[in-house]
């Protein structure tokens, strides 16, 4: 709990609406405040000096103060723009993705330090990989572990056997993978590859997304988006808008010209 007037504090802007003629509330991501919402006054105005330091997807550093419903932003400096994500909008829309995953599984004034650092560290690494896909499924599989819904990976968690190297089921509503005879009797499991549990093995391992290292082919790729997808979608029982934007902006990237 914040207990004096003025406070400051790192903060990764998750998203921004606007409020009255000239105003903006920003949903932010703290390191030690978890998530908040807080109003930056005036912002939508040319002579405004908050400006460009609380565009979305922003690392900075803010000064705010407590106020009766929200907080108001009173001074901000910009740590990291992330340049190469406004560049592109292939890697906007990642970046857009991550932020919008980060406030689904969270609620307010709850500390989540790991998840800050995971968020910050994607966003800083979209600028520059050449396969986004995978920091993704990075990016979820560390966020689902440090919200408290790690995928079980290694054991049945219906007969609590061990997972062989065939292929086997993931169970959303069970929580991770089921053997190949347990995955028949649950008509919502479905089937993933060998090679696709070996990778998401791989990356809940990975501590960060520069150790996660292995080639992707589309087939795979796609595998690993499903499930996933289909994990998050139910755990928040209902699908990430930003996720449907970005299906459609690979599909039409895969179109021929």
């Amino acid at each position: 709990m914040i207990k004096h007037r003025l406070y400051k504090t790192e903060a990764i802007v998750l998203r921004r609406r606007d409020l009255g003629e000239a105003d903006k509330v920003l949903v932010l991501y703290t390191p030690y405040l978890g998530k908040l919402s807080a109003v930056a006054k005036g912002v939508r105005r040319p002579t405004s000096k908050l400006g460009g330091h609380v565009e979305l997807l922003t690392h900075s550093m803010m000064m705010l103060a407590r106020g009766r419903n929200l907080d108001i932003v009173t001074q901000s400096q910009m740590l990291h723009s992330f340049p190469g994500l406004r560049s592109s909008l292939e890697r906007a829309s990642y970046a857009f993705y991550a932020a919008e995953l980060v406030e689904r599984f969270t609620e307010e004034h709850i500390e989540n330090h790991p998840l800050f650092r995971l968020l910050l560290n994607l966003l800083a690494h979209l600028e520059e990989t050449d396969s986004p896909d995978l920091a993704l499924r990075h990016l979820e599989m560390h966020l689902l572990e440090v919200v408290g819904y790690r995928p079980e990976l290694r054991r049945c968690l219906s007969c609590n056997t061990d997972l062989r190297p065939v292929s086997n089921f993931f169970s959303a509503a069970a929580g991770g993978g089921l053997c190949p005879v347990c995955g028949t009797r649950d008509r919502l499991a479905r089937p993933i590859s060998l090679n696709a549990l070996k990778v998401l093995r791989f990356l809940q391992d990975a501590p960060t997304i520069h150790e996660a290292r292995v080639k992707l082919d589309p087939s795979l790729s796609r595998e690993l988006e499903g499930i996933l997808t289909e994990y998050i979608t139910y755990l928040l029982e209902g699908e990430v808008k930003s996720m449907r934007f970005l299906r459609d902006l690979k599909r039409e990237a895969s179109r021929p010209a």
